[in-house]
């Protein structure tokens, strides 16, 4: 959708100035954010959304129980979950011939939690 004159008016300001103060805190801190993007563009995809968020309902679940909660193969659940996992927002146990995942810790529970109720705000 492309915004009219009236609307970039409306959402810019009129003339360009800035609050040197301010800029000078923050600006120093700016590098702190750094990587953040990678944690979002993990969860970016709707499939390791699903999965992530199946586990925030349950402490840990196999991969063949994640496959068939979000109706995709064990090989793309475990494509995604080994993602999950690179970016250290999941981690695994093996027992025997399974494999058991669940979320790396709270913080990511918060996130995939907070996410959702954005979401569904109205």
């Amino acid at each position: 959708m492309v915004k009219s004159v009236n609307q970039i008016s409306q959402d810019t300001c009129d003339t360009y100035c800035y609050d040197e103060a301010v800029v000078n805190r923050i600006q120093p801190k700016i590098p702190e954010a750094e990587g953040v993007e990678l944690l979002f563009k993990a969860l970016a995809d709707a499939t390791r959304v699903k999965i992530a968020y199946a586990l925030t309902l349950e402490d840990e679940l196999c991969v063949c129980d994640i496959a068939n909660i979000i109706g995709c193969s064990t090989a793309t659940a475990s494509h995604h979950l080994r993602l999950l996992r690179n970016m250290k927002l999941a981690k695994y146990r093996k027992e025997g011939k399974l494999v058991f995942y669940s979320l790396a810790d709270d913080h990511v529970h918060q996130l995939v939690s907070i996410a959702l109720v954005h979401a569904h705000e109205e």
